[in-house]
């Protein structure tokens, strides 16, 4: 039997010196594209999309943390294409990344206005693709994920990684909150869906059900335990 092709591709391109997974996805049939959480790095990503054929259509951002949102007005400047995300909770952090920039070395990072808040619920297409948006607060309040639920892929940002969960420890972070927004948002998408985290290696969520020492239904069966605060994400 021949499978079919998948209805989107994908290219990862870690950005800023935090390493962050800038995530480029398009429609196969149409080469339409979208990045996802561009924090820098804006001309090599526009350059591998040029190389690759594809045409940007969307700037889609999971949270408004400097290394995940820093290049967005940039991105938007040099091509013209809408910003969409994140859930309005997060406009804090998008006023304070010039600030967060300069604490970690990135003075090129800049704020943006985006044009589309995403809530729960909420769709967005690309192409002939369409993506739901789970709203997933705890790391931090107004953090979105990007599910198509045709390729059982999902772009979570730092929600959630192979093995480890979002630092929850930043302002308005809750980790009760993220526990929840895991297991009940992501989980109940499917064992098999692909992730692609904010930081580190594509995992799945079935993988990280049995193994995640934070979230794991072995975990979760238990008292939990907090993620240790260390590191960007």
């Amino acid at each position: 039997m021949t499978q079919s092709p998948s209805p989107i591709g994908v290219f990862v391109t870690p950005v800023t010196p935090l390493q962050q997974n800038c995530t480029t996805v398009w429609c196969t049939r149409t080469g339409k594209a979208a990045v996802i959480d561009p924090g820098g790095s804006v001309d090599a990503v526009l350059g591998e999309i040029a190389r690759r054929g594809l045409t940007l259509d969307r700037i889609w951002i999971t949270h408004g943390h400097l290394d995940h949102a820093g290049g967005a007005q940039e991105m938007k400047e040099k091509t013209g294409v809408l910003i969409e995300g994140p859930h309005p909770e997060d406009q804090f952090w998008i006023d304070k990344i010039p600030e967060s920039g300069l604490m970690y070395g990135l003075p090129e990072a800049r704020s943006f206005v985006t044009d589309r808040w995403l809530g729960d619920g909420d769709v967005v297409t690309l192409g002939d693709t369409t993506w739901q948006i789970l709203h997933c607060p705890g790391h931090t309040p107004g953090h979105v994920v990007f599910f198509n639920a045709q390729a059982r892929f999902a772009q979570v940002g730092d929600v959630l990684f192979q093995g480890s969960i979002g630092r929850t420890d930043f302002p308005r972070g809750n980790h009760a909150d993220l526990l929840t927004a895991i297991t009940t948002k992501l989980w109940p998408l499917g064992d098999d869906v692909t992730f692609v985290p904010g930081h580190g290696p594509v995992s799945t969520f079935g993988a990280e059900r049995r193994s995640n020492p934070y979230v794991s239904d072995a975990a979760m069966a238990r008292t939990p335990i907090a993620r240790p605060a260390s590191g960007p994400a």
